[in-house]
C-alpha cells in the first residue's frame, strides 16, 4: 500500500470512529480535525467503500411482516407478530398487551359485546385498554373465575380493566370454571342471572383470550377444580386448554365428562364470532396455540415474536 494510500485509510478510520462511534456531527469533525466538511464527507465515504465501516441493518419489522405472511399461509388466519426481540419476559408481555389493546380499540364499536378469557396475558391486554367512548358496549366473562386457591386467575381484574376502559359495567361468571360434578353445575346454570351472562357470551362478537398448557405449572391445575387423577388423564390426552376446555393436538375437546362440568363458552362458537382474538406470549404456549389454529377457533392471532417463529418451525 502506497504511503498516500495508506494515510487515506488512517484518516478514514479517524474520521468513521468520530462518526459512528462518538457521533459526531461531519461539521463538528471537520473543525475538530481543521478540515472542510466536504473533506470528511469523502472520507466517510471512502470509509464505507473500503471496508472500515459496514453498515448492516437489522430490519426487526420486515422480520414480523415476513412471519406473520408465513402464519398467514400456513393457517389462513389474520396474524399479527408483536416486535420482541431483546425484550426479558416482563417487557415481552407487556409488548404483546398493547399490540393487542390497540388491535381492540380500532376494531372496537357502538353495540359492541366483548366476551373475555382470564389470564395473565388478557390481564395485561386490558391494563393497556385506552379509556373509549363507545356508546352500548359490554363486557363479559366467557367462563367462570372463582378459584379454590390463592393462586391468582386475574379474572376479575381483567374484566374490570376492560369495563373500565369502555366504561361499561362488568358482566360477571361468578363461579368455578370447573365443577365437581354436572348435576351443580346444571342446576347452577338455571339460575337467572347466570343464564343471562352466559347467553351475553354466545352473542358477543367479540372474543379474546389466550391458550393454556398441561405442564405441572399450569394455571388451570393450581386452582382446586382437578384431582390428581384428573390432572393425570388430562396430561395424557391434551396438549393445552382453550377457556379451561382442554384440547388435543388437532384442537379436539378430551375427556368429555370433564367437559361437560365445565363452565366456559363451547369452542364452536368461537368459530362463528366477528372477531375471535386468540393472543399469545411464550414459548411454553406453541404447542397449545398449534391446536387451536388447528381447530380453527381463531380468525385473528397476536404473538409476540419468539413464539411467532417456533410455531412456523412446529
Amino acid at each position: 500500500m502506497s504511503e498516500s494510500k495508506q494515510a487515506r485509510f488512517e484518516h478514514g478510520l479517524q474520521v468513521a470512529k468520530l462518526y459512528y462511534e462518538q457521533n459526531l456531527s461531519q461539521s463538528e469533525i471537520a473543525a475538530a480535525l481543521s478540515i472542510s466538511r466536504p473533506t470528511v464527507s469523502r472520507l466517510l465515504q471512502f470509509a464505507r467503500e473500503n471496508g472500515i465501516v459496514k453498515i448492516q441493518i437489522n430490519d426487526l419489522l420486515m422480520d414480523v411482516s415476513t412471519l406473520a405472511k408465513k402464519l398467514k399461509k400456513k393457517y389462513g388466519l389474520e396474524v399479527h407478530v408483536v416486535p420482541t426481540q431483546g425484550l426479558v419476559m416482563k417487557e415481552r408481555l407487556s409488548a404483546v398487551g398493547q399490540a393487542a389493546a390497540q388491535y381492540i380499540e380500532e376494531i372496537a364499536k357502538p353495540q359492541d359485546i366483548i366476551g373475555i378469557g382470564w389470564g395473565r396475558t388478557i390481564f395485561e391486554v386490558g391494563t393497556h385498554l385506552s379509556e373509549v367512548a363507545l356508546p352500548g358496549v359490554t363486557v363479559v366473562q366467557m367462563k367462570g373465575g372463582v378459584s379454590y386457591s390463592e393462586q391468582p386467575t386475574y379474572a376479575f381484574d381483567a374484566i374490570n380493566a376492560f369495563a373500565h376502559a369502555f366504561q361499561t359495567y362488568p358482566q360477571y361468571l361468578p363461579l368455578p370454571v370447573i365443577f365437581d360434578n354436572l348435576q351443580t353445575k346444571q342446576l347452577v346454570e338455571k339460575e337467572r342471572h347466570i343464564q343471562q351472562v352466559i347467553d351475553l357470551s354466545a352473542r358477543a362478537n367479540i372474543a379474546i383470550y389466550s391458550v393454556g398448557t398441561v405442564r405441572d405449572t399450569a394455571l388451570i391445575f393450581q386452582l382446586g377444580y382437578l384431582t390428581d387423577e384428573e390432572i393425570a388423564r388430562i396430561q395424557k390426552n391434551a396438549v393445552g386448554d382453550l377457556f379451561s376446555r382442554f384440547i388435543d393436538a388437532n384442537g379436539n375437546i378430551v375427556d368429555p365428562e370433564i367437559n361437560s362440568r365445565t363452565i366456559a363458552i363451547p369452542l364452536e362458537n368461537l368459530k362463528s364470532k366477528e372477531h375471535s382474538i386468540l393472543v399469545v406470549n411464550g414459548d411454553e404456549k406453541v404447542e397449545s396455540t398449534h391446536a387451536a389454529l388447528e381447530g380453527n377457533y381463531p380468525n385473528c392471532l397476536i404473538i409476540d415474536q419468539h413464539a411467532a417463529q417456533k410455531l412456523l418451525e412446529y
